[in-house]
């Protein structure tokens, strides 16, 4: 597997987590593709993710960039009291690898930790899985084509959303 691949494949995980943690949206939207799929699927009665986002339960899903946009319209414009008062967030990505390269995307796994604070409750949370992106080589950049969590954790403290994971 090429290196200098897998450099810019961790690199463009890195720079998603840091948009997140500080909340820059524009640049984190940039890093998707129009048709992008971004999916957290739920937990099966059988101990398994589901597979299937559009006849299986999912915890989040979208189905194209423009779901993203909206959701990041909803927390920027404080119309969702989901999102308020603001949370903290620290994402740590580790162990990323390039499962397999079908001409210009690259199916990349890697696994994932994200601490959040609550300020108003001054508590700590942590969520933690597996990511399973897909980048596709646009015009020279890696953009996520689709981004799939797997979510470990079997409690959740409230409703996710989308900086939590």
């Amino acid at each position: 597997m090429e290196t200098n691949l897998v450099a810019r494949c961790a690199e463009t995980l890195y720079r998603e987590a840091a948009c997140l943690d500080e909340r820059r949206w524009s640049e984190w939207l940039s890093l998707y593709t129009e048709d992008a799929e971004f999916w957290l699927p739920a937990w099966s009665m059988d101990g398994r993710p589901t597979d299937d986002a559009q006849a299986q339960l999912s915890l989040i899903y979208y189905n194209s960039r423009r779901g993203l946009e909206d959701r990041v319209w909803r927390i920027e414009s404080g119309v969702s009291p989901a999102t308020s008062p603001s949370i903290r967030t620290c994402h740590l990505i580790a162990n990323v690898r390039i499962d397999a390269v079908v001409g210009a995307d690259a199916r990349v796994a890697s696994n994932w930790q994200v601490r959040i604070y609550r300020p108003e409750r001054q508590e700590t949370l942590m969520y933690f899985g597996f990511y399973q992106h897909t980048l596709r080589s646009v015009e020279g950049a890696l953009k996520i084509a689709k981004k799939k969590i797997i979510l470990l954790n079997d409690l959740i403290d409230g409703a996710l959303d989308i900086y939590h994971i």
